[in-house]
């Protein structure tokens, strides 16, 4: 039961600043291309890789993986919003934009996985 809290709190975290770099992204680079679901898929991903990295294979104890991979990471993320986003676009006869909006965001959330995992290890074999 202790876990759904730590999803829970860790859910709140994730929505919050997925939306704080939702709005800063259509502040900053508009809306043409969903930027802030692109961007916190990244992010997130980069994150995610960083933190399995950090913690190996094991993703550290049961709460902490509830904390950060269900709840912070699960609610930040938002595979479901890309999906419809460019299922819209599509729609809207705006295939270039829905192609590079899938690309962008398959590519690099992998891309940035793996950048994030390497640089764990890094750290911690420089730091051991």
């Amino acid at each position: 039961m202790i876990n759904v809290l730590y999803i829970a709190l860790g859910g709140a975290l994730g929505a919050g600043l997925r939306y704080f770099v939702s709005v800063a992204m259509v502040n900053i680079a508009g809306g043409d291309l969903p930027w802030g679901t692109l961007i916190v898929n990244i992010l997130g991903s980069l994150v995610a890789g960083f933190l399995w990295g950090l913690l190996g294979d094991s993703t550290g104890s049961e709460r902490t993986h509830a904390l950060f991979f269900v709840g912070l990471l699960g609610a930040f993320t938002t595979f479901s919003s890309y999906a419809l986003e460019s299922l819209q676009l599509f729609h809207s006869g705006r295939w270039g934009v829905a192609a590079l909006n899938a690309l962008g965001n398959n590519a690099g959330a992998l891309i940035a996985a793996v950048l994030g995992y390497a640089l764990a290890r890094t750290l911690v074999r420089g730091g051991g």
